[in-house]
């Protein structure tokens, strides 16, 4: 019985100290991170050369997709630090009064209706750029694509509202 109790320490602590490897992907969205700020840097001086002759329709264009890479880096953090958070190690910031007041509380349920939250808005962002392009004039309309932007928007609203029914009835559940 002894030698299984010390086989089965070694097995939870090879399984415990596993979470470490997660930490190629956090490193991995870091670099992601730079890739947006990157894609983010190159739009805005793409944009800045043409702000007096481009058209309202133009600079909203540019704008929305500028907060379009804007949502998805907030994403980014907020999948690593939660991600980080929950299944590896807490993050030791010291006193910092910068420390986001949601690290160290967001749980996995929490986290996934931030997801869809930021990914139904990048969604909305999306497809109201595609709105846009439409009131350009000469622009035509393709409405094979206009047709699967609201459908896959749609799907994202749908599975937002799924997910928040979810965790009302889990939350419901867990009460009893």
């Amino acid at each position: 019985m002894h030698h299984r109790h010390r086989w089965e320490q070694w097995l939870e602590s090879v399984l415990f100290n596993s979470r470490w490897l997660l930490v190629p992907f956090y490193l991995g969205l870091v670099l992601s991170l730079l890739m947006l700020l990157v894609a983010f840097v190159g739009d805005l001086v793409h944009v800045v050369p043409h702000i007096l002759t481009a058209s309202p329709e133009e600079i909203i264009l540019a704008v929305l997709t500028l907060i379009d890479l804007s949502l998805a880096s907030n994403l980014v953090m907020i999948v690593m630090f939660s991600g980080y958070e929950n299944f590896v190690s807490k993050i030791d910031t010291g006193d910092s009064e910068d420390r986001p007041t949601w690290m160290g509380t967001l749980d996995f349920s929490g986290l996934k209706m931030k997801l869809i939250g930021s990914i139904v808005a990048i969604s909305a962002i999306s497809l109201l750029r595609a709105f846009m392009k439409i009131a350009e004039p000469g622009m035509a309309i393709d409405e094979t694509r206009i047709r699967w932007l609201v459908i896959l928007h749609v799907t994202f609203v749908g599975s937002g509202l799924l997910f928040a029914l979810m965790d009302w009835v889990a939350g419901k559940a867990e009460k009893h």
